[in-house]
């Protein structure tokens, strides 16, 4: 099972996300990312046995977050692969810290592939043919979040579709 940790965005933030994508893609030029595929990746996990996912998605439901907001107010680009995002530095500490306390409890458990940097961004584009411009619309939103998501990634000739396994409880459920 290909598995990842994400904040997975509230759906009015998605749309707004998914048609700023669709704006940015007339003018990049490349494949926009579905709506639902549209996510923060704290930590990829890559190929993990099914018991493994298991016992990490009871990890999950067992680890409390702190709520936190992220200002999305920058644009981004990858050259290489031509992947052209979204970010922002506000709030960037609370998630670079939240992405460390993951690692920490995923290499107790003996997983292993934590990057050597953490680039909180989501990806819009793929295979874009130019980066974004000063024509692009100026960003200012505000990403509210509460809990992190367990995914699944299952490929198909369709694509990637996301499945989610489990979810740490919102604050208010925590003991």
């Amino acid at each position: 099972m290909r598995l990842f940790l994400a904040l997975m965005p509230p759906p009015a933030l998605r749309r707004r996300l998914g048609e700023l994508a669709e704006r940015t893609r007339a003018r990049c030029g490349g494949r926009r990312m579905p709506d639902d595929s549209l996510h923060l990746t704290l930590a990829f996990l890559g190929e993990q046995p099914e018991t493994r996912a298991m016992a990490i998605g009871d990890w999950l439901a067992r680890f409390s977050i702190l709520p936190g907001s992220w200002r999305l107010d920058a644009w981004g680009y990858f050259h290489r692969p031509g992947i052209v995002w979204v970010g922002g530095g506000e709030g960037e500490p609370a998630l670079r810290d939240l992405q460390r306390q993951l690692w920490d409890g995923l290499e107790e458990m003996g997983i292993t592939g934590r990057p050597d940097r953490f680039a909180p961004h989501i990806t819009l584009l793929r295979q874009a043919r130019r980066p974004p411009g000063p024509d692009l619309p100026r960003i200012a939103m505000t990403w509210d979040y509460t809990r992190v998501e367990l995914i699944q990634s299952v490929v198909t000739q369709q694509g990637s579709h996301y499945r989610p396994l489990a979810r740490t409880a919102p604050p208010e459920e925590m003991p």
